[in-house]
């Protein structure tokens, strides 16, 4: 058995219409109109536009606003993500195989990396949803009203209610495959979503990285604007730290392995203080909007067009999959897919299009006040 293609990597893979026998351990290429899906090629540009965009954006807020948070963060969620992902892909690697197994695998994509492992929008996926996630909550003006940390819990909640409109559909269009004999990691589930997923990976990662970011690189320590060569190494430092956390808030649920309705309660619990929180800072930042509180933004564009780019398509993602969503038995599409969860995801985009619309008075109230440069 090849040791980058266990048996169950090659059940997974084979679910998904591939073979992860034979791989590129670098880099492999793929016709973009020949993938399974024909949504694949339409999302791989859609996230690493999104990347690109913000990276622009992150550069300009840095070198002419003189912020160097954007761009801290930016780089601190691809070195998260190179501290994170390659022990799920290869837990045999890291002595992890019988504490967590084989979790999932990516389906393949254009462009993948890692013995086909890791596809080049995932890659992008975390840089441009932080980003994402960031500018709408620093636009809505929750960091300078109420903080880092509390401007972090909202980034969580962002992040949750942009991430599982993608997380919940991703299955059914053979983005990606949940390996369901790894019940230790893969359950309690919300349909085909692992509850560990919706809130380590889509909520507590991303807050947990901003309030390090913010911490580190936002904030002045009494020797004057800091220099690339030390945002650098803060940078590092909030990428490399943020999984310490997700370990932390995953202990709960944790110590009652094996009773999975204890541990749905828990998580459940923990993903409604994310919504609870989330929903009364939107509120408070609705409110401060209209009575205006708080100063310019300065670059917007970035926040007024993105958010608003990637929910549309994933609506358009959604109609695409209704259909085969509404014909399936038993959580099964008939090309043998596992569904989402389509009131998750309805709440998610109602809860994301409520950001969008807030932030965008926000924006349009600021420049009647005060113009700011796109």
């Amino acid at each position: 058995m090849d040791h980058t293609c266990d048996s169950a990597a090659e059940r997974v893979a084979g679910r998904l219409g591939f073979s992860c026998h034979g791989a590129d351990p670098v880099v492999s290429f793929r016709n973009p109109f020949d993938l399974a899906d024909g949504t694949m090629a339409a999302l791989e540009l859609l996230i690493v536009g999104g990347a690109v965009f913000a990276l622009v954006h992150a550069w300009r807020r840095w070198r002419r606003d003189g912020d160097p948070v954007n761009i801290s963060l930016w780089f601190a969620s691809v070195v998260y993500l190179a501290v994170i992902e390659p022990p799920l892909y290869f837990p045999g690697w890291f002595g992890l195989q019988d504490h967590v197994g084989f979790i999932f695998s990516h389906n393949v994509f254009t462009v993948q990396f890692m013995y086909d492992r890791l596809p080049l929008y995932i890659v992008a996926f975390y840089p441009a949803i932080s980003q994402l996630a960031y500018e709408l909550v620093r636009v809505l003006g929750v960091f300078a009203r109420r903080g880092p940390l509390v401007g972090s819990v909202a980034v969580a909640f962002a992040c949750q209610v942009f991430y599982e409109v993608f997380d919940q559909l991703g299955p059914q269009l053979r983005w990606w495959a949940w390996n369901t004999a790894n019940e230790k990691i893969n359950q309690p589930a919300l349909a085909s979503v692992p509850m560990n997923s919706m809130l380590l990976f889509a909520s507590v990662s991303f807050g947990a990285m901003t309030y390090l970011v913010v911490r580190l690189v936002g904030e002045r320590d009494g020797r004057g604007p800091l220099a690339g060569p030390r945002i650098g190494r803060r940078t590092l430092v909030a990428g490399a730290v943020t999984p310490l956390a997700m370990i932390v808030v995953s202990a709960p649920s944790g110590a009652f392995e094996g009773h999975l309705g204890i541990q749905r309660a828990i998580l459940g619990a923990e993903l409604a203080a994310v919504w609870v929180a989330g929903i009364l800072l939107l509120a408070d930042a609705w409110r401060a909007g209209r009575s205006g509180e708080g100063g310019a933004v300065a670059s917007p564009l970035f926040a007024r067009t993105y958010p608003a780019l990637y929910l549309g398509v994933h609506v358009v993602f959604w109609l695409v999959a209704l259909p085969a969503y509404l014909a399936s038995t038993g959580g099964v599409t008939e090309r043998g897919t596992p569904i989402g969860s389509l009131w998750y995801a309805a709440l998610c985009s109602v809860a994301a299009t409520g950001m969008i619309v807030a932030a965008h008075r926000a924006i349009m109230f600021r420049r009647t006040a005060e113009p700011v440069r796109s």
